[in-house]
């Protein structure tokens, strides 16, 4: 296997072209991501506004992960500001196919963990995944994760077959 250096640190606004170019790519390589080859649909002005604002909230987080100063991977967590719901942090992750069996998704996600415990606000983690996606399974069960219970139809392919999801959380204590 080839060896691949990346870099894994906090997304500013001066990325926002990087990163939609990247989630563009990643919507569409793979049939696991809700986002298809559109992308996140927003311009590289409405991205930058987002990640300035997201740097300054205590419970979300948009983490790059780049290979030659490219971005190849995102991983957030997003967070309600309501009170009631603020410790609940949902998790996003999509790393460009080249980039897949390289150990990074494993390492964005001990990385988001991580920030989550020192956050101080998020006490639950949780995410989605479509249960043929076992892959996936195995690496969020390998650091933590359980599934709470799968979803029927909570998902569906671009030829409109339905698919299970699992919902999968770990606790931040």
């Amino acid at each position: 296997m080839t060896e691949v250096e990346f870099t894994i640190r906090e997304a500013i606004p001066d990325d926002a072209v990087e990163i939609l170019r990247a989630l563009k790519i990643a919507g569409s390589e793979t049939p696991f991501l809700v986002m298809d080859e559109k992308g996140l649909e927003m311009t590289p002005v409405e991205m930058s506004e987002n990640l300035a604002n997201l740097y300054e909230s205590p419970n979300n987080l948009l983490m790059v992960a780049l290979a030659d100063e490219q971005v190849i991977g995102t991983a957030s967590i997003k967070a309600s500001s309501k009170k009631r719901i603020e410790h609940i942090g949902e998790i996003g992750i999509s790393i460009l196919k080249d980039y897949w069996g390289f150990g990074l998704g494993t390492l964005m996600m001990e990385e988001l963990i991580e920030w989550a415990k020192e956050s101080g606000v998020i006490r639950r983690l949780e995410l989605t995944v479509q249960h043929r996606n076992q892959r996936a399974v195995h690496v969020y069960e390998k650091i933590g994760f359980k599934t709470e219970t799968i979803m029927a139809r909570g998902a569906k392919t671009d030829e409109d077959e339905f698919l299970d999801v699992h919902l999968m959380s770990r606790m931040i204590d």
